[in-house]
């Protein structure tokens, strides 16, 4: 790894970041100095990773679900996050290919990382979902998904499977790319966080 504790981003990271993401050296380099801000240390923590997402939802509990998220980015388990990890992140749940965005909720899903997921790992996460749906947007669910037990049989129940069976990434992804409910089933509307960000500018 670079020397991420100095001012600037070592060649090599930045190349092979330019090269995975996409994003411009300017732009990384620019994100480099606001996460240093951030976090002086070079990395963040799971406490930091949640307080962010704490601040994006004040009124719900988004502890849970960005547990999960830090867990599908921590690359090497290391119970951080370095400034490789969290742009990989970044370009994987917003610039990246629908593909590359399905990979990343397949890792997010797979709660127990063995390259499977199993129905109680669709309940485990859509649990951390609905912490985070405010009381009021739940009231407006359908009926056969306002509930974390039934959005989890509803997204099974397109996949084919049966209770005990497990689903693989190649399913998931095939399942999912041909499917937009269980798109939208599977995902806390990205739209949220974007509504949350413009009532913060007002």
């Amino acid at each position: 790894m670079g020397n991420s504790r100095s001012g600037a981003l070592s060649q090599e990271i930045l190349e092979e970041l330019q090269l995975s993401t996409k994003f411009t050296q300017e732009e990384l380099c620019a994100w480099y100095q606001s996460f240093l801000k951030e976090c002086p240390g070079g990395r963040i923590t799971r406490q930091q990773f949640q307080g962010i997402y704490a601040k994006f939802f004040p009124d719900a509990d988004p502890k849970a679900y960005a547990e999960h998220v830090f867990r599908s980015f921590d690359a090497n388990s290391d119970g951080t996050l370095d400034f490789k990890e969290y742009v990989v992140a970044l370009h994987m749940t917003t610039a990246g290919r629908p593909s590359q965005k399905l990979e990343w909720a397949f890792s997010l899903y797979d709660v127990d990382g063995n390259g499977a997921i199993s129905k109680s790992e669709v309940l485990e996460i859509v649990m951390a979902i609905f912490k985070m749906i405010n009381p009021e947007d739940a009231k407006h669910l359908p009926d056969d998904e306002n509930t974390p037990e039934k959005r989890a049989d509803k997204i099974w129940g397109f996949f084919g499977k049966k209770d005990d069976d497990k689903l693989t990434e190649e399913e998931f992804i095939e399942g999912t790319l041909a499917n937009k409910e269980i798109l939208r089933l599977i995902q806390f509307e990205p739209q949220k966080v974007k509504e949350r960000l413009k009532e913060k500018e007002k």
